[in-house]
């Protein structure tokens, strides 16, 4: 892996009796801000307009396009360093940003930028654009001419009545409408208003919005819904109407009480959802919610993740020669989507928002507090994503089962599937990418094997549910062509899956009704580093280990009679020789049936082979599963259409049509009704 010189770590070190666990202060966040800064100014455009970085690859927008997107985000970092310091920042970066903003609306211009056109990228990189503005108005717009004025707004008006994504775009609109409002120039007040109402629309539930039509659940819940509300709430001051931002005010808290969930011990973010090159964006809305005053986090705590999390990245590369690169530690743009340029990293500034928070905010000053997996093992399920988070202090990972999540195909052929259908994504694994329709990424996921050798995996997620300890969802893998080309789904084809927490991993239990010759196969999560990891199979498991311990395993409890491992090269963002386990049904499937397995990432001391000894009993009645636990949990489960029942799981009587149940030694339960 490849890094540059930290020049943050000469600082003094924090007291250790205020951070203990990440030694950082605000000191470090202001000294990261400025060698990234200073990183980037070798590659700008003689009049600073736009920032050609090296690296990465080019977006589908175009040169041009890619410059304003450098100029834009960067600009969003300046502008929270210069106002979290007073306009004191080195660097010159008042006159530096002020230049480039006259170069980039400056028509004719070598440098100038791209007018904004529906739907095209200059719209988003508006936005960034008005907010650095916005935040450092006394040490450059009130110092423009007033013909450089002008011509920004007249560059930024460009985006206003023009159609975009119905998405988090809409608030690209609404901080542009906001900024023009706040000096004086023309605006459109109905627009925002409409633009606001349509994100209103998206809000399901628990704090999270759908970003856009669909299950669009992931990172861009923090740093879009929940961000840019806050932001423009700055923006419009008193004139912002109290009912909505109460609203927002109430969402933001409800939906951190879920995201600190999401967080390793060693400060990474869970590697789920598109737009992962932004790193640690994902601490932006923590921030927000102190800014808001909105937060269910300890001051402490606000400040310990977040520190954490950018410690993280750039302890492990993702700096190089000064410039954040495309990828997740070190570079690698096959995960990158087809709209990110070399510069689109840099929508990581949006985490430097905190320095927002004067100095003697408690956020800065209080005693950093634990994780939430630091304080203990814990299993959160989330409703409306679908997730099941599950947590363990022994090796602070972080796992989530995924239920729900989904996203519709996106600009430039890209649907971010890899990213969204898997089962299970965590803080410590990423996705196997494959070309698509190759069908190599078969990690994390139930897959259907048909005889020729094509494989159906997850599409379009039907999601059941996710409560207590259980989550669960079905697909329909099935596909007839008709004449024309026209394509339906062969509705009898399904996969049911329920994940269940237990023992720090899921226990999986799929039903399958096929409506031809079908074998299953089920898959751990993948391992990568920068060697191959070392495979150990026996009776009905699969275990990876990778050098550093992390290991990945996924055992037979029902169903399954093979197991062995799939290996792939530069196909993951967490190193080049990757590896996933998995096991296979080696009968075809009946009409219908049950497969079980246990799946877990640990990196905590493991034996495969003694834990293969003491697994979860399973036992099949058509589709009802009773799991009997060595430790003395019990789970029922029924799969697909809920029957009544009548019967005892432990101390728990079962009555009624029951979807789920628990009974644990310590005599708690849960049973999961369905009404009918």
């Amino acid at each position: 892996m490849s890094s540059s010189p930290r020049p943050w770590t000469p600082l003094p070190a924090e007291d250790r009796e205020r951070s203990p666990h990440t030694g950082w202060a605000r000191g470090h966040w202001e000294a990261v801000a400025d060698a990234l800064l200073a990183g980037v100014r070798p590659h700008a455009t003689p009049r600073h307009a736009q920032l050609h970085l090296p690296g990465g690859r080019a977006s589908m927008h175009g040169r041009a396009s890619d410059g304003l997107e450098g100029y834009a985000r960067t600009f969003l970092l300046a502008a929270f360093r210069l106002a979290g310091a007073g306009g004191e920042a080195p660097g010159d970066l008042a006159t530096r940003y002020a230049e480039g903003l006259i170069a980039g609306t400056e028509p004719g211009h070598a440098e100038s930028w791209p007018a904004i056109e529906p739907i095209s990228q200059p719209m988003v990189e508006a936005a960034s654009v008005a907010i650095g503005l916005f935040e450092t108005r006394p040490w450059i717009w009130d110092r423009l001419p007033d013909a450089a004025r002008q011509r920004a707004v007249d560059w930024l008006s460009g985006s206003l009545g023009k159609r975009h994504w119905p998405n988090n775009w809409l608030l690209f609109q609404v901080v542009v409408n906001a900024f023009l409002a706040s000096v004086g120039a023309p605006w459109r007040p109905d627009e925002m208003e409409r633009d606001l109402d349509l994100v209103d629309s998206m809000y399901r539930s628990d704090g999270w919005y759908t970003d856009g039509p669909g299950q669009c659940y992931d990172h861009y819940v923090g740093w879009a819904m929940h961000l840019y509300p806050v932001l423009w709430r700055r923006m419009r001051g008193g004139e912002a109407d109290p009912a909505r931002v109460g609203r927002h005010r109430a969402r933001l808290g409800r939906w951190l009480e879920d995201a600190r969930h999401l967080f390793a011990a060693d400060g990474a973010p869970l590697h789920q959802g598109r737009s992962l090159i932004y790193r640690f964006a994902a601490v932006a809305p923590f921030f927000a919610g102190a800014l808001a005053d909105a937060t269910p986090l300890a001051p402490g705590e606000t400040r310990r993740l977040a520190s954490g999390c950018l410690r993280h990245f750039l302890e492990r590369g993702a700096v190089a020669n000064g410039v954040l690169s495309m990828g997740w530690h070190d570079e690698f743009t096959p995960m990158a989507q087809a709209y990110s340029g070399p510069a689109s990293p840099y929508w990581a500034s949006k985490a430097f928002l905190g320095l927002l928070l004067p100095p003697a905010h408690p956020v800065w000053t209080d005693r950093e507090e634990p994780l939430a997996v630091e304080r203990g093992d814990f299993c959160r399920a989330m409703g409306e994503p679908g997730f099941l988070a599950i947590g363990t202090r022994a090796d602070g990972i972080v796992r989530v089962a995924s239920h729900k999540s989904d996203h519709l195909p996106m600009p430039g052929g890209a649907d971010g599937g890899p990213f969204y259908r898997k089962l299970a994504y965590s803080t410590h694994t990423a996705p196997e990418l494959d070309e698509p329709g190759a069908g190599g990424d078969l990690d994390a996921q139930v897959t259907l094997l048909s005889a020729d050798g094509s494989s159906s995996r997850r599409g379009r997620i039907h999601p059941l549910g996710a409560v207590d300890r259980v989550a669960l969802s079905a697909f329909y893998p099935g596909e007839h062509t008709v004449g024309g080309g026209r394509h339906f789904p062969l509705w009898l084809e399904r996969v049911e899956t329920a994940s269940i927490a237990w023992a720090g991993g899921e226990i999986r239990v799929h039903h399958v009704a096929s409506f031809g010759p079908r074998r299953v196969r089920d898959a751990g999560l993948a391992l990568a580093g920068p060697e191959p990891p070392k495979l150990e199979t026996g009776p009905g498991f699969s275990a990876l280990r990778r050098g550093d311990g992390l290991v990945s395993a996924i055992f037979a409890l029902h169903g399954f009679d093979e197991a062995d491992a799939a290996r792939a090269e530069g196909r993951n963002a967490f190193g080049p020789q990757s590896a996933a386990p998995f096991l296979v049904a080696s009968a075809e499937v009946p009409v219908e049936g049950v497969y079980a397995s246990w799946s877990v990432l640990t990196a905590a001391p493991f034996d495969p082979a003694g834990r293969a000894a003491a697994l979860p009993e399973v036992r099949v009645s058509g589709r009802e599963v009773e799991i009997a636990c060595p430790d003395g949990e019990r789970f029922f489960l029924q799969l697909v259409a809920p029957e009544p029942v009548e019967r005892e799981l432990g101390a728990l009587r079962l009555a009624g049509r029951v979807r789920f149940a628990r009974s644990s030694p310590d005599g708690s339960s849960h049973v999961w009704r369905e009404e009918r």
